[in-house]
């Protein structure tokens, strides 16, 4: 079993209800920002990292998912067209396509500037030590995001839950936890809590800058940002 990840799981299967009538007839990950789609946004750190191989999840309009990214040959697709899975059932129904040992994970309702987040995580990766490793932001530059913090860090990064630094949606998780848990539909924080409980779950701070798209009101947030990071 490798130690090192080499395969990214793509959350693309949200509904989207925060962002009201903008994801109508569109899924939340084809919502512009920038004049491009936040899947792209994403998977332009993707390639960034060089990671090739990728596994994005469909439930809500996954027709729409499938055409935008039909000319990129390395992903591969998990069906949740009948019940959407969560987090934590989307990873481990997507385990086929993804291989064994921990993968990378990354949400599609955000936008970076910066360090590349997912070469971020993979310099800062330890198995010996970690289950899980979460890159963060602190609570006051998480532009966008709307309520408090998720964790508190350590001086050596290992997390306990708090509100000092928000998590940014990219990780990388060991995957074996996830057969653990009996119930089919689930959010990876039931597997948060396991590797908090046995001292497994690390974050490493963002160099850059983060915002959350989950709600229509962030969009000009993140647009900004962008402009800023590019000297606009």
């Amino acid at each position: 079993m490798r130690t090192t990840p080499d395969a990214l799981m793509l959350f693309t299967a949200g509904l989207g209800a925060r962002m009201g009538a903008l994801t109508a007839d569109r899924p939340k990950p084809l919502i512009e920002v920038g004049g491009r789609a936040l899947v792209d946004h994403a998977l332009a750190q993707v390639d960034g990292a060089g990671i090739g191989r990728v596994v994005a999840n469909l439930h809500y309009l996954p027709d729409r998912i499938t055409a935008h990214l039909s000319g990129r040959g390395n992903i591969r697709f998990s069906d949740e067209t009948e019940t959407i899975l969560e987090t934590g059932g989307g990873l481990r129904k997507a385990l086929p396509l993804l291989g064994d040992g921990p993968v990378f994970t990354l949400n599609t309702d955000a936008v970076w500037t910066g360090a590349n987040p997912l070469a971020e995580l993979r310099a800062a990766w330890d198995p010996a030590r970690m289950d899980g490793l979460m890159l963060l932001v602190p609570s006051g530059r998480a532009t966008g995001h709307a309520g408090p913090g998720d964790f508190d860090r350590d001086a050596d990064g290992r997390l306990r839950r708090g509100r000092s630094f928000v998590y940014t949606g990219a990780q990388i998780v060991a995957t074996g936890g996830l057969a653990a848990i009996p119930d089919r539909v689930f959010s990876l924080n039931l597997l948060w809590d396991r590797m908090l409980a046995d001292g497994r779950l690390f974050g490493v701070v963002h160099d850059g800058g983060w915002c959350d798209v989950g709600r229509p009101e962030a969009i000009p947030l993140a647009e900004a940002l962008l402009r800023e990071a590019a000297g606009v």
